[in-house]
């Protein structure tokens, strides 16, 4: 049985949607991270800051760049912060998912060599936003500890 630390109760098990939320968010920084290195990031050398010109892929599929993989990273860091209550899981996974599907439609309608692909994204990033997407999103909406963002699931907010 776990003991109360001086002055404070004892730790409640994280609930589902929080830990799915810091395991989405740990997976964004490590993509973050590998964009940055030489062998699980072909043609390293050709790594730009931003734009279609970066011919940089991770694992020789997605085309990256410096800000393309800030971008990760920066998701990655909301999203640690964002899971440490059930809203903020909640609005990671969701919102995050809606994003995710409105890049995949950004993805989809520009022209990949013009200055719209500024961040860049080419066919395997555009189905892995998809795929993102309805994923986070699925997991945002349907995980349910009996736990949401106000009251109890059960009883309207208006009642004592």
């Amino acid at each position: 049985m776990a003991r109360a630390v001086r002055g404070r109760a004892p730790a409640r098990p994280r609930p589902a949607i929080q830990k799915v939320a810091l395991a989405v968010a740990a997976v964004f920084l490590l993509i973050g991270v590998l964009g940055f290195v030489p062998g699980f990031t072909t043609h390293y050398g050709d790594l730009k800051f931003a734009g279609h010109h970066s011919e940089a892929k991770l694992i020789g599929l997605f085309q990256v760049s410096i800000l393309h993989n800030l971008l990760h990273l920066l998701f990655g860091l909301a999203g640690l912060v964002l899971a440490r209550r059930i809203a903020g899981a909640r609005l990671f996974l969701a919102g995050g998912g809606a994003a995710y599907l409105g890049l995949w439609l950004y993805g989809f309608a520009i022209d990949r060599e013009t200055a719209a692909n500024f961040i860049p994204l080419n066919d395997a990033d555009n189905w892995l936003h998809l795929f993102l997407g309805f994923g986070m999103l699925a997991l945002g909406l349907l995980l349910n500890n009996e736990l949401g963002t106000g009251g109890r699931p059960d009883s309207p907010l208006d009642r004592p």
